[in-house]
Formats: C-alpha cells, structure tokens, sequence
C-alpha cells in the first residue's frame, strides 16, 4: 500500500487519501492547544469537504493528542478575537443579515460530512466539547474512547449551539435527554454515550485507530451504490410518513435493480 497522499495540511487540519482503499483521513492537527476551534480552522475543515476526491468513500475523522478537541478556542471570547476576523462584539453588532451569513459559513466545516456519497466516522477521545461535541455529532457514526467526556457547554456560556449539532443530537437522543444534555452542559462519558445512541463502539484508548480502521474496511466492503441508496433512505426516513417511506424504499430498489440488470431508466 503506498503511503497516504496529502491533499490539504493548514490551520489544524490535515487531509490525507489512500486512494487504493477509497479513505480519506481528516485530522485534527493541534494537539498543543487540544485542538481548539476557530474559524480559521472551520474554513479548513470546509475545504477538506471540497477538496475530498470522488473516489473516496469513507472519511474518518480523527484528532492528535489526548483530546478530540476542547471546543472553541477562548480566544474569540476576548474583545479582540482572533486576527483578521470579526469579535464576538463585532457580531453583536452587526446587521441580522451580516450575522447570519457569518455563522452560516462557520457551519459548512460541519455540514458535508453526512454527504450521502460518503460515510464519515468520527474517532473520538479525551474532551469533545462544545464545538468539539459539535463537530463528532457532524459524522455519520462514532467510535470513542473509553475516556471520552462530550459536553455541549454553549449554554453555559450564555449562547446556544450553532454549528449543526442540535439536530443529530435530537434524532440520537431524544428530545427530553437532548434538551437535559444542552441545558446543564454536564459531561457524557463512554457508557452512557454507547448507552443512549452517542456512540456506536466502545474502546480503549489504545484500541481506537484499530477499531476505526476495521470498521472502514467492512464499510468499503459493501457495493458503493447500494450503500449511497440506503444512506440516503435512512436520512430521509425521519422527515416521511411509513407510506412515503415505503414508496422511497420501492423507488431506491427499482433504480438499484435496474443498475444491476444493465437496464436503462
């Protein structure tokens, strides 16, 4: 196997693809900080979703260091912010308009990750808070570390969480626990997280990239387009009725015989 091509290395974020496999490897590069946010690194983590090649089909993300990542870095907290971008104070005083365009660009580091045409696997250890835990909820499956400690601690500091991960929250938990885990910004960790529906695997610290690995292979084991069709049933599903899934389901197997058949629409 030759080693990973490298395909975007900035502002904490490393891309890499191992074509021959079809995985791409999105880390976290800033294991001095606890890899920390910022939009900076937003922008990269955006353009690692661009830059991600056609042929991929899984993704995992992944973090240097103890901690998956601690959060948005307490630099923006401060009145001057961060070099060359708007302060938290700027925001507040810009138009609606300004506003919501600013977070909505925060927000596409977090939004290709459930692309249907990939399968994204978060490999989460130490801290994942905040924009971290935020970040893990971004990916399609998580496999964490037995010391794992995710917190949504935005309420706490008087803001809410915007960076995506409210709705897979809600649909992995529940709206009662969802509400409960935001509101009091305690800490979940491995048991619970494998218990309600955060993790899909529990492991060692030790076990994590090994436990990831396996669990990609099995994924790319599968035939690509039937893999995009239940994807994409499986995230629609919530948003139909049982009949309109039912019709989704007939639908996606007609156009998946059709394609096995050599037959034409």
């Amino acid at each position: 196997m030759s080693d990973p091509t490298v395909l975007l290395d900035r502002d904490g974020v490393l891309l890499t693809v191992e074509e021959p496999l079809h995985l791409a490897t999105v880390t976290l590069s800033n294991p001095g900080k606890r890899n920390v946010q910022s939009p900076a690194l937003w922008r990269a983590l955006a353009e690692a979703g661009r830059l991600l090649p056609g042929s991929v089909r899984v993704v995992v993300l992944r973090a240097e260091g103890v901690s998956f990542s601690a959060g948005l870095d307490r630099q923006a907290f401060t009145p001057e912010g961060f070099d060359g971008e708007p302060s938290f104070i700027d925001l507040a005083r810009a138009s609606e308009a300004e506003l919501d365009a600013t977070i909505a660009s925060y927000q596409e580091a977090f939004t290709w990750w459930r692309r249907n045409d990939v399968i994204s696997i978060a490999a989460v250890q130490g801290h994942a808070i905040g924009a971290g835990f935020q970040l893990a909820l971004a990916c399609d499956l998580r496999v964490v570390a037995d010391d794992v400690q995710f917190a949504m601690r935005e309420t706490s500091l008087g803001l809410v969480p915007d960076l995506t991960g409210t709705k897979p929250l809600l649909d992995l938990v529940g709206y009662g626990r969802a509400l409960e885990i935001c509101a009091t910004g305690r800490f979940v960790l491995a048991d619970e997280a494998a218990r309600i529906g955060l993790a899909n695997l529990v492991v060692t610290a030790a076990e994590l990239d090994a436990a990831v690995k396996d669990l990609a292979g099995v994924l790319l084991a599968a035939p690509r387009d039937a893999v995009i069709e239940t994807k994409g049933l499986l995230r629609g599903g919530s948003g139909r009725t049982y009949d309109d899934q039912r019709a989704a389901e007939r639908a996606a197997q007609g156009r998946r015989l059709r394609d096995l058949a050599g037959v034409g629409e």
